[in-house]
C-alpha cells in the first residue's frame, strides 16, 4: 500500500512524459510543474474558498497550458527540448512559490468539507485498513493511453515523429500539430498528477518538486521507451516507475541507506538504457 501511495504521482508523470521521450524530446518541467499546479488549486481551494472540484480543474488546466507552451517553443519555435522545459521548470518552481505565497498549502483533510478527493486514491476502512482504490484510476488511464498511443492517428504520429521526423513531414502529416500536442499531453497527465500527490501527502511545500521529474523519465526508460526516441509503450511505463517506486520503498527494509538507493537506481537506469542501445544497433545490423 506504501509503495501504490507513493508511485501514483510519479505514474501520471511517466504516462505524460512518455510521449515526449518518444518524440525524441524530454519534459524537464513536470517535477516543479506538478508542485506548482497543486499550490495554485490548493490556494484556491483553502484560500479563496473555491470548492474542490474547482481546484482541480485549475491545477489540471495549469498543467495543459504549461504543456502547450512547452509544445510551441518546441514544435513551432523550434527550441532544444532540454532548453524549453529547463526554462519553465524554473518558471513553474517560481510560480509555485507566488501562487502560496511561500507558504505550504494543506488540500482538504479525508473526512473535512472538501476531502472527498483524497479517497479517489487511498480509503481508510473503520478498522484502520487502508485501501489503495487509486490503483484502479491508475490502470484505466494506462490502458485509455496505451490505446492511443498504438491505435490512434495521435499516437502513431507521436511515434513517427520519434523515429524519422523530416520523413514524417515528407509523408504530409503535420508535424507541428502532433509535436505539440505530445507536450499538451505530459502537461496534462502533469496535472493529474499534482491532484494525486495533494490526495497522499498532507502538505505541499513550495520550492519542491526538483528530481520527480527525473524518476518519472527513469522508470519510462526503464519500462521500453527508447532514450533517443521513436519507441517505447505507457504500459512499459508503468512498470518501469513501479520498479523505481520498488527500490525506493523496499530497499529501507533490507537495511540500504538513502545514498545506497540512489546508487542501485541510477546502475538499474544505465542498464536499461545500454539494453536500449544493444538493442538498436541489433535492427540497424539485421536491416
Amino acid at each position: 500500500i506504501d509503495i501504490l501511495s507513493k508511485s501514483y504521482y510519479l505514474i501520471f508523470m511517466a504516462i505524460g512524459v512518455t510521449f515526449p521521450l518518444i518524440t525524441g524530446g524530454v519534459d524537464l518541467s513536470i517535477g516543479t510543474g506538478l508542485v506548482c499546479y497543486a499550490l495554485a488549486g490548493g490556494y484556491l481551494v483553502v484560500n479563496q474558498g473555491w470548492p474542490t472540484w474547482a481546484g482541480m480543474l485549475v491545477a489540471v488546466l495549469f498543467g495543459c497550458v504549461v504543456g502547450l507552451i512547452n509544445g510551441l517553443l518546441i514544435a513551432i519555435m523550434d527550441l532544444p527540448p532540454f532548453l524549453a522545459t529547463l526554462c519553465t521548470c524554473m518558471i513553474t518552481r517560481g510560480l509555485g512559490s507566488l501562487c502560496s505565497k511561500n507558504f505550504g498549502i494543506s488540500w482538504p483533510a479525508a473526512g473535512a468539507p472538501g476531502g472527498w478527493f483524497r479517497s479517489l486514491f487511498r480509503i481508510t476502512t473503520s478498522t484502520g485498513k487502508m485501501i489503495p482504490v487509486g490503483i484502479v484510476i491508475v490502470f484505466v488511464l494506462v490502458l485509455i493511453m496505451e490505446f492511443v498511443l498504438n491505435h490512434t492517428k495521435m499516437g502513431r504520429y507521436t511515434i513517427a515523429i520519434g523515429s524519422n521526423k523530416e520523413a514524417t513531414t515528407l509523408s504530409g502529416i503535420n508535424v507541428k500539430i502532433y509535436h505539440v500536442m505530445a507536450y499538451v499531453i505530459s502537461g496534462l497527465f502533469a496535472g493529474l498528477a499534482s491532484i494525486a500527490y495533494s490526495a497522499i501527502f498532507p502538505t505541499v511545500q513550495p520550492g519542491t518538486g526538483a528530481g520527480f521529474e527525473l524518476e518519472a523519465i527513469g522508470g519510462a526508460i526503464i519500462g521500453g521507451v527508447s532514450a533517443t526516441g521513436g519507441a517505447g509503450s505507457v504500459l512499459g511505463s508503468f512498470i518501469g516507475v513501479f520498479v523505481i517506486c520498488l527500490l525506493k520503498t523496499g530497499l529501507p527494509f533490507i537495511g540500504l541507506q538513502a545514498n545506497w538507493q540512489q546508487i542501485i537506481t541510477g546502475l538499474v537506469l544505465i542498464a536499461a538504457v545500454l539494453v536500449d542501445i544493444i538493442k538498436r544497433r541489433n535492427e540497424e545490423k539485421a536491416k
